[in-house]
C-alpha cells in the first residue's frame, strides 16, 4: 500500500485559495510520480468565517490539527477585519499552540529571476534564516498604563528562555551540517543594546557552537546584517536570530531573491506538526483576477515534502519551479508573469511530473 500523508489545508483569505489550489495541483503531480498519496482536508479559517461566526480558531480545531502530518496555509488577512484579529487568532495561535518554534526561510535566487542587487546572482544569493518563532516581542507580554491620556505608558517585553533559545540555535547548527555548504552559522542580534535577552542568546550560541567543531560560528548586528545582505549576500549560509529580527530580515531576503511571489516559509516543530506557507500575505487587490504568482505557495509545498522526508519529490518540485522561472516566466510579479495563476500551476505540475 502506498504511503499516505494526512495534510490539513487552510486556504485562508484573499488570493490564498488561488495559490493553494495551484500548490495542491503540483503536489499531487509529484506525489503520483513518487508513489505516495496526499490525504488533504480543507478548513475554512479566515476572514469570511470570522465575519459569519465571530470565530477565529477554536481550541477544538487546534487539537484536531495535532493529528495531521503537516499544515499547508494560504494566507491570513482580510480587508474587512481589523488588523491583529486574524493574525493573532489564527497564525500566532497555531504557531504557539503547536509549538512551531522554528520559522525557516530559505533565501535562494533561482536562475532567470530578477534581483535588485547589481552583479549578484544565484551563486551569491543562497542562504537560510532560522528565526525563533514562539518567544521574543511576539509573546504579547506587557500592557498599558493610563491608556488614552497624555500620561500614557506602553510596555512591550522581549521574552527569551534558555530552552527556547537553545533549541533554536541547535536547530540552526544541525541545519548547517545537513545543508553542507559553507558551514557557517551567523547569530544575528543586537548584543550591544539589548543587554539581557541578547546576552542569553549570545552565551547560548557560544556554548552550543562548541558542540559543532565542523561549523564556523559567526555574529552580526541586525543593522549590519541588513547592509551585508545587500552588499555581500554570499557571506551568509545559515543565520539564526530572534523573532522580531527574523521577521524583518526575511522580508529583505524575499526582495533579493526575486520578490514575495517566490518566497516560502515553514513554521517548524521538529517533534510535532509543522505549517508551510507563502510569506507574501493575502494580496486582496489581486483576489479573483487569476494573476497572482503561485510559486511561493508551490515552494512552500516543496518545503513540506522535504520536512516529511520526501526529499526526492521536493527536489523534483524545486527543479520544476526553476525550469519555469528560468525558461518561461517573464517576471515573478503579479500580472507580469506572461501567464495566469492557473497556467503557471499547470506548467509547474507538468514539469514536476516528467523531470
Amino acid at each position: 500500500m502506498a504511503k499516505a500523508y494526512k495534510i490539513a489545508v487552510i486556504p485562508g483569505d484573499g488570493t490564498g485559495p488561488e495559490v493553494i489550489g495551484e500548490a495542491v495541483k503540483v503536489l499531487r503531480a509529484v506525489a503520483a510520480r513518487n508513489g505516495f498519496n496526499l490525504d488533504l482536508h480543507n478548513y475554512d479559517f479566515g476572514g469570511e468565517r470570522w465575519k459569519r461566526t465571530g470565530e477565529t480558531l477554536p481550541d477544538s480545531a487546534v487539537e484536531e490539527l495535532r493529528g495531521y502530518d503537516a499544515i499547508l496555509l494560504g494566507a491570513i488577512g482580510h480587508p474587512d477585519v481589523a488588523p491583529g484579529i486574524l493574525e493573532k487568532g489564527i497564525l500566532l495561535k497555531l504557531r504557539f499552540e503547536l509549538d512551531q518554534y522554528i520559522n525557516l526561510r530559505p533565501v535562494k535566487l533561482y536562475p532567470g529571476a530578477y534581483t535588485p542587487i547589481k552583479d549578484k546572482g544565484p551563486e551569491e544569493i543562497d542562504f537560510v534564516v532560522v528565526r525563533e518563532n514562539t518567544e521574543g516581542l511576539y509573546c504579547g507580554a506587557g500592557g498599558f498604563l493610563r491608556k488614552g491620556t497624555p500620561d500614557e505608558v506602553a510596555v512591550q517585553e522581549m521574552i527569551a528562555t534558555r530552552k527556547g533559545v537553545e533549541r533554536c540555535v541547535r536547530y540552526a547548527f544541525e541545519y548547517a551540517r545537513k545543508r553542507n555548504k559553507e558551514k557557517i552559522v551567523t547569530m544575528v542580534g543586537k548584543t550591544n543594546v539589548l543587554t539581557y535577552a541578547q546576552d542569553l542568546w549570545w552565551r547560548c550560541f557560544q556554548e552550543v557552537a562548541k558542540e559543532y567543531p565542523d561549523i564556523k560560528p559567526d555574529y552580526a548586528h541586525v543593522d549590519a546584517t541588513c547592509m551585508w545582505m545587500v552588499k555581500n549576500p554570499e557571506w551568509f549560509d545559515v543565520l539564526v536570530t530572534d523573532n522580531m529580527f527574523g521577521d524583518i530580515i526575511t522580508d529583505l531576503g524575499a526582495m533579493i531573491q526575486g520578490g514575495m511571489g517566490i518566497a516560502a516559509g515553514g513554521n517548524i516543530n521538529p517533534e510535532g506538526v509543522s505549517m508551510f506557507e507563502p510569506i507574501g500575505g493575502s494580496a486582496p487587490k489581486y483576489t479573483g483576477k487569476n494573476v497572482i504568482n503561485p510559486l511561493a505557495a508551490i515552494c512552500a509545498g516543496g518545503m513540506m515534502l522535504e520536512t516529511l522526508g520526501e526529499e526526492k519529490a521536493a527536489r523534483q518540485l524545486e527543479n520544476a519551479v526553476i525550469k519555469a522561472v528560468s525558461e518561461k516566466l517573464k517576471s515573478l510579479a503579479a500580472g507580469k508573469m506572461g501567464y495566469s495563476t492557473t497556467e503557471v500551476g499547470d506548467m509547474v505540475a507538468e514539469f514536476a511530473a516528467t523531470m
